[in-house]
Parts: C-alpha cells; structure tokens; sequence
C-alpha cells in the first residue's frame, strides 16, 4: 500500500517505520475474520483493515476526528491480526505509533478528551505503575468493595480470595535468572512470583529481583505516553544490568503482557546512544516462563511422581501477549499435560479475552461482552479451574466467575508439594 508520508512525518523515525509497516498490507481482509472487536461490531472500521487505512490517512496528513480516535481506542491491540496476517505486518506497533499521533494532533487542535477520559488515563498510568501506591488502593478498595460501582467492584478482588504467597525460597543456588516483580500483580496475586521462585528452587535455580526495577513501560507506552514508558524501560535496563554482568542466565516473566513490552526494548530504544546496546541484550535474554520450564521438564515430573497427584482437570486460557505477541503456543499446555493435568483450549482459543491492559477499565462494554463469551466457552470444558499466564486476564476472568482462575506457574507449585 503506497503511503506519502506529510511533511512533518517525513525523515522521523516513527513515520518511516509506519510508512514501511502500512506498506506491507495488501489490503486482503483475512485480519478481519480473527479480529474481536470486528465480529463484535461488524465495522470495517473497528477491524485492522479499516485501522491501518485510518492511519494511513493521518500519515498522511489528512484531517483527523474523534471518529478516528474512537476507532483506533476500540482496538484491542491483541494482535491477533498479526498471527492472521500472510503479509508479516507489524500491526501492533503501527497502532501504538497511530494513536500517539491522533492524540497529539488533536490535542494541537484543542480537541481534547472528555475529562473523565482524561482523569481515568491518567490514574492508571500513575497508579498501576507504582507498586507501592497500587497495593495501598487496592487493600483500601477490598475494604469497601461492596460500595463500588460494579465495574470497579469486578477489578477488586475480594480480601478472602487474594492468596497468600507462601514462603519465598532463600536457598544459594550457581544458576540464577531474573524475575520481573511487577507493577500489580505482587498487590493482586502476590502468590504467583513466590510460587515460581519455589518451583525455580526444586529445579536448582535461584531467581533474584532487583528492586529498584518496576513497570515495564506497556502501561504508558500503550496509553500514549511514549516518553514515560521509555524511562521505565531504561530504569529496569539499569537495574538488571549489574546482574546480568554477574551472569545471570535469563529474565524471567511470569506475565505474558511484560514479557512482550521486554521482548521490545531493543527495537523501541534502538535510536538510544546510551541504551540501544544493553536494551538489545535485555530483549534477548528475556524469557516467558514457559519457554525457561521445559528445559526441566524431566526434574519436575520426578518431583512431582513423588507427590500424590489430584488429576486436576483444567481449561488453559493463553493470553493475547503470549500466543500472538511472542509467538509462543503449545508449551504451557504440554508441561501441564506432561505432569499429570488434564489440560482443555476451549473454542476460540486464539481470541481476546477482553482484558487487554487497561482495556477492560477503558473500554468496558467491549471488554464484558468479550469476557463472557470467554467464560462461557471455557466453562463448556466442565473445568475445576482455569488457569492462565497474564494477571490482567486471570484478575479479569475471575471477576466474572465462581470458578478459580489462578497462574498456570501456582498450580505446579502445589503439585510439587
């Protein structure tokens, strides 16, 4: 698709890697058929297709309206398409790439959000990326739960059922690896790193947090704020640095969606004099879970033989930033399977939950309607829980049913003993 870029795009990093991933579309529409938001609206303009030709126009420098701001925040950036797509196109970065110049260009214009929009931006990208500030809403939220509104109240989980996270292993062991702590997830289900530091143990690893690292950066970055998200992916660069010079053998994610932001440091700060060299080796080191477990395959199943089992039968929800964001299919699902657990894919397996970030809290129609389509297809496995790898779709997922929702990584942990 052939795209002359407006002068005030031409010759800037953005607008030649936009240009060059509009290029790629053939316009041929298979996209459309594994799009959420498309099947759920039925709009051209709610599908990737319609998307990049939107874009394409604002590359462009045509005019720009809250219609195409509404179209392109309605996207769930699932990626979907990109698993879809025969054409190899980069859709995900083109719409982080898109929306920063909608929104810029209108805020130029004087068209600016609604306040509440505004506001609502602006707490979750200034509280979901501070640990300390989050944990602190949180437990004031879970003690007046019951007062919230309700779809507030589905993103609390209740005091009684946010799971203790155990013992954290203090064994000394030669191999270490990384573990990203995460911005909500230590608040909400703090159970989910400890559980994965124990089971790293059994195997022979030892799993180090650096603390001066925090949010990986998606939360900003994918809310506009390229400049923010930029400086906390350079704070958690040098934060791992020294261990990394220590030798330590990998990062590792236990949510999919920081995985994915990881995985990315290297192309979004390869402009970067400072930091371009180290960001490339961060992404390469960076691991999801699943990739690191197998190697030790053959160890957990000896451990676990030594445990009586419970032939747990449970459906297996692979988040967007997992199967279509890295790529990364099958591996959860074969571990499981390898230690004993039934393990189901509901139909549909490969579409969006709804969860999606901060979606679900900006979007809530979209993302209830495609969280209950969600549940009702894993729910037609006759699980006794569900598991999943990304704590935005298992805190999602849980507020929509009475079955449990947990980390894939949690129950190994308690089949180990």
């Amino acid at each position: 698709m052939q795209t002359n870029l407006a002068d005030f795009l031409r010759n800037t990093p953005e607008g030649e890697e936009a240009k060059s991933i509009v290029g790629n579309c053939v316009h041929c529409g298979f996209c459309t058929a594994t799009c959420p938001t498309y099947q759920l609206l039925g709009d051209e303009l709610d599908g990737p297709r319609g998307r990049i030709y939107l874009m394409k126009q604002v590359l462009e420098g045509h005019a720009i309206t809250e219609s195409t701001r509404l179209h392109l925040d309605r996207c769930l950036t699932c990626r979907n398409c990109e698993s879809t797509c025969p054409s190899g196109v980069r859709y995900g970065r083109l719409v982080d790439i898109g929306r920063k110049l909608v929104d810029d260009k209108l805020e130029a214009e004087g068209v600016q959000r609604p306040a509440r929009e505004r506001i609502a931006r602006w707490v979750l990208r200034e509280g979901l990326t501070r640990p300390a500030l989050f944990g602190t809403a949180l437990r004031l939220g879970q003690m007046v739960r019951p007062l919230l509104p309700g779809t507030l109240r589905n993103k609390v989980p209740a005091l009684s059922s946010t799971a203790a996270p155990g013992t954290w292993p203090r064994n000394a062991h030669a191999r270490k690896m990384l573990l990203l702590d995460g911005c909500v997830q230590p608040a909400m289900s703090p159970n989910i790193n400890a559980a994965t530091a124990r089971v790293f143990d059994r195997v022979g690893v030892q799993l180090l947090v650096a603390r001066e690292a925090g949010c990986c950066g998606a939360i900003r970055f994918h809310t506009g704020d390229h400049d923010g998200g930029l400086d906390n992916m350079r704070r958690n660069i040098d934060a791992w640095w020294p261990h990394i010079e220590d030798g330590a053998e990998a990062i590792v994610m236990t949510a999919s969606g920081c995985g994915a932001m990881v995985k990315d440091y290297g192309h979004l700060l390869r402009n970067d004099p400072k930091y371009a060299e180290r960001a490339r080796r961060v992404s390469a080191l960076t691991r999801d879970l699943s990739e690191v477990l197998p190697d030790f395959a053959d160890e957990l199943h000896t451990l676990a033989g030594a445990v009586p089992r419970d032939n747990r039968r449970v459906a297996y929800h692979p988040p967007c930033t997992l199967q279509h964001g890295q790529q990364i299919r099958g591996k959860v699902e074969a571990l499981l399977t390898g230690l004993g657990v039934e393990v189901k894919l509901c139909a549909d397996s490969h579409l969006c939950c709804g969860s999606a970030g901060t979606y679900s809290v900006l979007q809530p129609e979209l993302a209830y309607r495609l969280r209950d389509d969600k549940l009702a297809k894993l729910q037609a496995t006759q699980p006794e829980a569900i598991v999943s790898a990304n704590i935005g779709c298992i805190a999602h997922l849980q507020g929509g049913t009475g079955t449990p929702v947990m980390h894939w990584i949690e129950l190994v942990d308690k089949m180990l003993g």
